[in-house]
C-alpha cells in the first residue's frame, strides 16, 4: 500500500517527490554518520546544511540531468547506457562532489570554502568510481525515468554517510571509511593523532 502511494506520488508530482526524497535521504546519511561516530551531541546544524545543499542543488540537478541524458541518449541499449554512464561519471559526479564540499563549507561560514575540496575531492571522486557506475547502471536499465532521481536518493543515503564522514573526519578514501565503519572510535582517534602530527610538522617547517 505504502509503495503504491509513493509510486503514484512520483508519477503525479515527479519533481517534488524526487527532490524531497533525495534531500531527506541525503540528510539521513549525515545522521547515520553522526550516530556511528558516537558523538556526545548531535550536530543538527551540519545536518541542516547537508539537507540544504542536497535539496537546493543535488536533488534538482539530478532530476533535470537524468532527463537531459535520456533525451540525448534515449533507450536502454548497451551503447546508450554506456554513453550515459560516461557523461555521468565524467561531468555530473565531479560537479556534485565539488558542490557538496564547497556548499557545506560556505553554509558553515568557513574562511576558505575550498579547503576540504582541495584536500579530499580527488580521493572522493576515485572512491565514487567504485560505487556510482554500478548504481547508475541499475538506474538506467531498470528504473523508469520518473523514479530515477528517487533511486539515486536511495543510493545517495549510503554515499552521503561516506561524504559526511570524509568531510568531517576522513580523507575521501574508501579504506579509511571502511576502517571507520568497522571500528569508529579507534579510527577517529587515529585520525585525530594524525592531524595533530601534521599540524606539528607544519609549525616546525614555518619556524
Amino acid at each position: 500500500m505504502r509503495r503504491a502511494v509513493l509510486k503514484e506520488a512520483a508519477k503525479r508530482f515527479p519533481w517534488l517527490a524526487n527532490v524531497t526524497l533525495y534531500g531527506g535521504l541525503f540528510a539521513g546519511g549525515d545522521l547515520v554518520h553522526q550516530l556511528m561516530a558516537q558523538k556526545e551531541h548531535m550536530d543538527w546544524k551540519h545536518t541542516r546544511n547537508v539537507a540544504i545543499v542536497a535539496i537546493s542543488f543535488h536533488g534538482n540537478f539530478n532530476y533535470f540531468w537524468l532527463r537531459a541524458l535520456e533525451r540525448r541518449f534515449p533507450g536502454k541499449s548497451a551503447g546508450m547506457v554506456f554513453r550515459k554512464l560516461l557523461l555521468d561519471q565524467s561531468f555530473a559526479s565531479p560537479l556534485a562532489t565539488s558542490v557538496f564540499y564547497t556548499g557545506v563549507s560556505f553554509l558553515e561560514g568557513k574562511e576558505d570554502i575550498f579547503e576540504d575540496w582541495r584536500e579530499k575531492f580527488f580521493n572522493t571522486w576515485k572512491t565514487g568510481l567504485m560505487y556510482w557506475p554500478f548504481m547508475q547502471f541499475l538506474n538506467f536499465v531498470l528504473m523508469p525515468l520518473y523514479m530515477r532521481t528517487a533511486f539515486m536518493g536511495c543510493c545517495a543515503f549510503l554515499w552521503a554517510t561516506f561524504l559526511c564522514f570524509s568531510r568531517q573526519d576522513g580523507d575521501g578514501t574508501a579504506g579509511v571509511a571502511l576502517a571507520f565503519a568497522l571500528d569508529p572510535r579507534k579510527t577517529l582517534e587515529e585520525i585525530r593523532l594524525a592531524r595533530l602530527a601534521r599540524k606539528k610538522q607544519r609549525k616546525q617547517k614555518e619556524n
